[in-house]
């Protein structure tokens, strides 16, 4: 059986985590318990999530001449994902996010790096590759331009282009027309609604599966509200759960699968994906998945 041919384009960062028992004041040196580093992005972890589910994924992005950029590399290679478009920037440094733990509260700072240089330009240049696929799937960890140029690609093509608006900004009118189908959590969704033109708002309920955590997924089909609930499960970090659900929905869009049946397969992978720690290494196996899978559909 033919693997789903899956290309993400987005972002690839480093995860710097700090953890420490008190928040450092301004001017102040503090101690910290804990450092550790994660691969992230969420274009890298969405490829994983599909890479894991038995996609043959490409990777198309960007990341500094560093040894970041190497690490996230060499990890995806390992995660069977394929790396042939993701360029090394010369003159830029590998995306970051600096996180800070303290008593249940986080702080984070991003800095794009190279992931700010995949341009429109730079996509147009991939056109051949987003032809080729079964399914694109964007995030916004890339500039909007770039994320509204593959969407028209792909469409140009006639390849279905899965969206997840987050980080949330507004979207063009363009790109709500040219995008296949949207993957909003519910904050996301809302402000979809309230940023939208009265002729938008029938364009985004018609294509948004709303992902609402422990509530499940939220969905129209013929115009009839659908919610397929999330797997009861010990949760122990939630962190790439929707990257998880949007990489295992392209493996099973691409499969032709059913809607409903698809939302199905994406909400039990990223429900199993918060029994983990991390958001690559929580991320669930194929067998994992088809599992329960094939108990809910008997």
């Amino acid at each position: 059986m033919k693997k789903p041919r899956i290309t993400v384009l987005g972002s690839l960062n480093m995860d710097l985590v700090t953890v420490t028992e008190k928040m450092p004041e301004q001017g102040e040196t503090i101690t910290g318990q804990a450092f550790s580093t994660f691969p992230g992005g969420k274009g890298a972890n969405q490829a994983v999530a599909a890479a894991r589910l038995g996609a043959e994924v490409y990777m198309l992005g960007k990341v500094g001449n560093d040894l970041f950029g190497s690490k996230l590399k060499e990890i995806l290679i390992q995660e069977n994902v394929n790396v042939n478009f993701v360029e090394t920037a010369t003159n830029n440094v590998t995306g970051t996010a600096s996180i800070i733990i303290s008593n249940h509260d986080n702080r984070i700072i991003v800095v794009p790096g190279a992931n700010k240089e995949v341009t429109p330009e730079w996509i147009i240049s991939h056109e051949e590759q987003i032809r080729k696929s079964d399914i694109l799937l964007l995030q916004l960890e890339i500039p909007l331009e770039s994320v509204k140029k593959a969407a028209q690609i792909a469409k140009k093509h006639k390849i279905p282009v899965i969206l997840n608006p987050a980080p949330y900004q507004k979207l063009p009118h363009e790109l709500l027309k040219d995008v296949t189908y949207l993957t909003p959590n519910e904050h996301e969704f809302r402000q979809l609604v309230e940023d939208a033109a009265k002729e938008e708002l029938e364009i985004i309920r018609a294509k948004s599966f709303i992902t609402k955590g422990e509530e499940g997924v939220e969905f129209l089909l013929n115009n009839e509200k659908i919610l397929v609930n999330a797997q009861k499960v010990d949760v122990v970090d939630t962190t790439g759960a929707g990257d998880t659900f949007n990489g295992a929905l392209a493996v099973a869009l691409s499969e032709n699968q059913d809607i409903k049946d698809a939302i199905l397969f994406a909400s039990i992978a990223g429900s199993l994906s918060v029994t983990k720690l991390g958001a690559q290494s929580g991320m669930p196996s194929l067998n994992d998945v088809i599992r329960i899978y094939e108990i809910q559909k008997m």
